[in-house]
């Protein structure tokens, strides 16, 4: 038996959880949520909990226990509390603003970088060289968090780019000069 997924998902006051010919739909607080479950596990829905069972003991059904264990209680943690993702822009001239509905970075490039945020999500900066990702999808939060990552990675000599708050950057020395 999973260990991760034998245990009961918690639902917390105010969120609603159904299972509809494998569609499950989380409603909450902050918004909806939708997850398509594949046939060899099966969600059973409680009061105050959710359960989710494998048909059988093949190695797929293994795998797909755990998994959708934790996308339904990620979908609950989403819809009732939400997500967030805290990046860091160090460097000399480098910070974030936002402008409408885009993100607008000036990371060193001749060019500002625009941004675009989908529906779903809300960006703020704290500052210029703080940005906060938000919203109920935790795949979509990190996924913003992760692109906006990309457009300039910390590199490793002085740290300098756009780091998760919580990231360690392994750092490098440098030329020692001549001998």
């Amino acid at each position: 038996m999973s260990r991760i997924g034998k245990l009961p998902i918690p639902v917390p006051k105010g969120v609603s959880v159904a299972e509809n010919g494998g569609l499950v739909t989380v409603k909450g607080p902050k918004g909806t949520l939708e997850q398509v479950i594949r046939p060899e596990v099966t969600v059973s829905i409680a009061e105050d909990e959710v359960l989710v069972s494998r048909i059988n003991d093949e190695k797929k059904s293994r795998s797909f226990h755990g998994l959708y264990r934790n996308l339904i209680f990620n979908m609950v943690v989403g819809v009732s509390e939400g997500f967030t993702k805290n990046l860091i822009i160090n460097g000399v001239g480098y910070r974030a603003e936002m402008n409408e509905k885009a993100l607008v970075l000036n990371l060193g490039y001749s060019n500002p970088i625009e941004f675009s945020i989908p529906e779903g999500i809300t960006v703020e900066t704290d500052g210029p060289n703080k940005v906060s990702v938000k919203g109920i999808s935790k795949e979509l939060v990190g996924k913003i968090a992760s692109e906006i990552r990309s457009l300039r990675p910390p590199e490793p000599y002085k740290g300098k780019g756009i780091k998760y708050e919580n990231e360690q950057i392994r750092r490098k020395v440098g030329k020692s000069g001549i001998k």
